[in-house]
């Protein structure tokens, strides 16, 4: 994968983890992702450990960075 892939899947993990049910799990949204096809298992995972990296997530749950950032995908997306 390049930046700019990596980049898009950031995005689109955002957006799932922003649109999650109250009664769903950040794992329950890695394989949600990962049934898409858009990557593997291994791969979500490595997605999911940036963005906590990067201080996105926290706690299993969007920082307001996290929140800022997939508004933003959501709007490009909505383009």
């Amino acid at each position: 994968m390049n930046a700019d892939d990596i980049d898009i899947l950031k995005k689109v993990t955002l957006l799932g983890i922003m649109n999650k049910k109250p009664d769903e799990t950040l794992k329950d949204i890695q394989v949600m992702l990962v049934a898409t096809g858009m990557y593997n298992m291994k791969e979500a995972k490595q997605i999911f450990k940036q963005l906590k990296a990067e201080k996105y997530l926290m706690d299993g749950q969007l920082t307001l960075k996290g929140l800022t950032g997939a508004k933003e995908a959501e709007a490009l997306f909505k383009q």
